[in-house]
């Protein structure tokens, strides 16, 4: 071996091998060229080899300074390609770092897949949405913190930790630093790495009971829906029977409102003196029809008699249940085509069982019903007292020209006291009489022929 070799002494003997070789040579001559060739190369791998620098053995508590370092050397050292071949002094030097090291701990763990997501945004995300949630992940994530110490790792842990290093200690492990980390990688390098370290990972946990799942799986395909019950076969039925009586409900009182608004008060009083059971029928699906409404119109009624005096006789044309004769206290004569109460006095509100001028106010709610309102009209005029007042409420709908109608009443010996039109399902008017109508029985007012109140079929 030499002592204390000069390169510039070294050259011309390797000048000198390279000029042997050209040059004819018998076997003893070759035999010994290659034994002073071979004691060359070997003095150019110990020099080599000492001119590395020597690092000192890491102490458990230079675990931070070290990982400082590394990163340090990771930005001064050029870079290049992926998995590049390394030497191996290299490989020894690792292999020793990490059975120092041992098993990496939980902390570790999440602080690699911490890494591995901050990685898989730089490469995967370009654009300023991923690169700011990358920058936010990267500075929750602390690299400087320290290992774990290794008297919590398991035993059995730092055996398979110390077994799999030994036999990857041939190829470079994903989990430890890289000599020469890549500066980019491609999407399919990425992926393998990253199964790799999953890989890795996965030898180190304890295996799961797999017959859990098929166990959930056979139960719920075990469970049956209950059978229908009798009961429930039943009140189906029943409820069906009730959507079509319902239904026939509806149909019959829309035909009834028809009648009603298309003849004359005569005939209405004929159609339900042959079926009594068809007024019972229309009042209540205009009843129903009523309860939508935000006022009823019978209430206001009540609400302004209660402001007079209680001993006012009322006459009310088209009573129907005698409401309006339950709310107030007046002295009430009831009047319908059919009777829903004892109160009730059945008969054609054109022509009513009272005498002349012995009512001191007449009330048509929602009753001016049939192609006859004059003679409703005028039956008013006759048994109210002078100065008597007139009450009527209609739907809105029924009226093309509220004036005209306004007009055709003044004729009759009434004038409007006030009108309110305010509400959007009914209007409401009061008159006082003045005297006898006006006009002959022969004339004609077609303001009082209103428009039909007809329910379309819903």
């Amino acid at each position: 071996m030499f002592e204390e070799p000069e390169w510039a002494e070294e050259a011309p003997v390797v000048a000198d091998l390279g000029s042997v070789a050209l040059r004819p040579r018998t076997t003893a001559d070759s035999q010994i060229k290659v034994s002073k060739h071979r004691q060359l190369l070997a003095t150019l791998r110990a020099l080599e080899a000492a001119s590395l620098p020597q690092q000192p053995p890491s102490l458990p508590g230079s675990d931070e300074e070290d990982e400082e370092e590394v990163v340090q050397r990771k930005k001064k050292r050029p870079k290049k390609v992926l998995f590049a071949s390394t030497s191996p002094e290299v490989k020894k030097k690792r292999k020793k770092k990490r059975q120092k090291q041992g098993p990496p701990s939980s902390d570790s763990k999440e602080e690699e897949v911490e890494k591995k997501k901050c990685h898989k945004g730089a490469l995967l995300g370009n654009d300023f949405a991923a690169e700011e949630k990358r920058k936010r992940k990267c500075q929750k994530h602390d690299p400087s913190n320290p290992a774990q110490p290794l008297d919590n790792v398991d035993q059995t842990g730092s055996k398979a930790w110390n077994s799999s290093a030994a036999n990857d200690s041939t190829k470079p492990s994903p989990e430890t630093p890289c000599c020469n980390p890549p500066h980019t990688l491609s999407r399919k390098q990425w992926r393998n790495r990253q199964k790799n370290k999953r890989r890795q990972k996965n030898k180190f946990r304890l295996p799961q009971a797999p017959q859990q799942a098929p166990a959930t799986a056979a139960a719920e395909e075990t469970e049956v829906p209950p059978a229908p019950s009798p009961d429930s076969h039943g009140a189906r039925a029943e409820a069906l029977r009730a959507r079509m009586a319902q239904r026939l409900d509806g149909a019959r009182f829309r035909y009834l409102n028809e009648q009603l608004y298309s003849g004359p008060s005569s005939a209405a009083q004929r159609l339900f003196q042959e079926d009594p059971e068809a007024f019972l029928l229309y009042h209540r699906g205009f009843q129903s029809q009523v309860k939508k409404w935000p006022l009823q119109p019978v209430d206001r009624i009540a609400r302004d008699l209660h402001q007079r005096p209680a001993s006012l006789v009322v006459a009310d044309f088209g009573c129907g249940d005698c409401r309006l004769a339950s709310s107030i206290r007046n002295p009430v004569h009831c009047f319908d085509l059919a009777s829903l109460d004892p109160r009730v006095t059945v008969c054609d509100m054109a022509q009513v069982p009272l005498e002349d001028e012995s009512v001191d106010v007449a009330v048509f709610c929602l009753s001016l019903m049939g192609t006859n309102i004059r003679d409703f009209l005028e039956e008013a005029n006759r048994v109210l007292k002078p100065g008597g007042l007139l009450k009527v409420a209609e739907v809105s709908s029924r009226f093309e020209d509220v004036r005209t109608f306004l007009g055709a009443v003044t004729k009759l010996g009434f004038k409007v006291i006030s009108k309110d039109l305010t509400n959007s399902h009914f209007f409401l008017f009061d008159f006082q009489k003045t005297g006898p109508p006006r006009v002959g029985p022969n004339a004609q007012l077609s303001g009082l022929k209103l428009q039909p109140c007809l329910y379309k079929r819903r």
